[in-house]
């Protein structure tokens, strides 16, 4: 029970870890808070994380009820959020930024910790599909709780490269930001490809 506990801790952590994106995430934070004293950026990031934790946690335990509920297949929906995935994946490995949450604000916010950080820059469309699909596939209480550990880890460390950002920004530049936004894209279009096939296996063995 333990042992499994911990795979599925370490394993959720990391596929959460790379859903989010991180250093887009902080490409895009230092774009929204350029000029902002540092009391706001905390006050900012503590409540996009919290924004972003209340969101994944609804996520993770809507899978089941969502396609019950609607009539679909779990193995149909993660053909249909792996592809969203890999729509995703190409837009970080060909640009550095999702495909959703490219540009800023076209109006000045007072706040931008729920949007557009939280949402959609963290938790975007192809990132809502993943989180319900890996919790979905989660049976057994020590990986249910594995799981959700995983994804409180996952943002924990989201906050803390947030919180190092400006140090980020001078030690990689721009440049290097981007170049591991598109890395990110290259493990996050094989975590696409493996929902895909797990689908399309799954559907196939079911019929």
């Amino acid at each position: 029970m333990f042992d499994a506990f911990v795979s599925t801790f370490v394993s959720s952590t990391i596929r959460f870890l790379f859903l989010l994106a991180p250093f887009f995430v902080v490409t895009m934070f230092l774009a929204l808070t350029r000029g902002a004293p540092k009391a706001e950026k905390s006050s900012i990031i503590r409540r996009a994380t919290v924004s972003a934790f209340v969101l994944g946690v609804l996520l993770f335990f809507a899978g089941p009820l969502l396609f019950n509920a609607i009539g679909i297949t779990l193995n149909s929906f993660r053909i249909g959020a792996g592809c969203l995935l890999f729509l995703t994946a190409i837009s970080l490995v060909t640009s550095g930024t999702r495909n959703h949450a490219t540009g800023l604000p076209d109006e000045d916010r007072d706040d931008v910790a729920v949007v557009p950080l939280a949402i959609p820059v963290m938790i975007g469309p192809a990132t809502i599909g993943a989180i319900m699909v890996y919790g979905a596939e989660l049976k057994a209480f020590p990986a249910v709780a594995g799981g959700l550990l995983g994804l409180v880890a996952a943002l924990i460390i989201m906050a803390v490269l947030l919180h190092l950002s400006g140090y980020l920004e001078r030690v990689l530049g721009k440049t290097g930001l981007n170049v591991l936004s598109k890395i990110t894209g290259l493990i996050v279009s094989a975590m696409a490809a493996e929902i895909v096939l797990t689908g399309i296996a799954g559907f196939i063995a079911s019929t």
